[in-house]
């Protein structure tokens, strides 16, 4: 029996690294939640010892850290590409909604462990996740606001239609399945759609 374990080991070792301890730890978290994963299940689905995750991670708050703040800083950066050189607002709203409901569609993980293990972050990583989910909140808030000051839109209160649009993709993350009738680009375009139906395009 310590035979076969032992011989089982150096090669489970041989294809650990932090990638891995990453993924494992995407699958366990966006699966039990972040409280809901210990380190052990993270080591059992690695097929390695609790204590060999150190070679790869220093803590398990630091798993969520980097899954949270690449994630949220990652749909801010596609945010900023896809509105980039576009001048009409509705055209801008259209891509960033879009933009936003395809990340919802094919990162579905990483999207429901942001929505439900955020307040599990320890500071001061928490208050900069917040502050960039902020600034994207904003900045569609930003554009619908343009788009009603322009003439473009006709809803009376940005800031709850930003809201709306927002948590409409957000739970794109708990239904959306690969297999299921509709593409992940053609929810996104759909979507994009919906938004400006609840922003009152004209």
């Amino acid at each position: 029996m310590v035979q076969g374990v032992s011989a089982q080991r150096p090669e489970a070792r041989a294809t650990v690294n932090a990638a891995a301890v990453r993924e494992a730890a995407l699958a366990l978290f966006a699966e039990r939640g972040y409280h809901g994963t210990a380190l052990s299940q993270i080591a059992g689905a690695l097929g390695i010892r609790t204590p060999s995750l150190y070679n790869h991670m220093r803590a398990k708050q630091d798993l969520l850290r980097d899954i949270v703040s690449d994630t949220t800083e990652q749909v801010w950066a596609e945010y900023v590409a896809s509105v980039d050189g576009v001048d009409d607002v509705v055209e801008r709203l259209r891509r960033a909604v879009k933009t936003y409901a395809l990340r919802h569609a094919t990162h579905r993980r990483e999207a429901l462990i942001v929505n439900r293990d955020i307040d599990s972050l320890e500071e001061p990583v928490l208050a900069a996740v917040l502050d960039l989910r902020r600034r994207h909140e904003r900045a569609i808030r930003g554009l619908i606001e343009e788009g009603v000051e322009t003439g473009r839109f006709a809803v009376a209160v940005p800031a709850l239609a930003s809201f709306g649009i927002l948590e409409m993709c957000v739970s794109i993350a708990r239904w959306f399945r690969d297999e299921g009738p509709f593409s992940a680009a053609e929810v996104a375009e759909e979507y994009s759609d919906y938004a400006l139906r609840i922003v009152g395009l004209k």
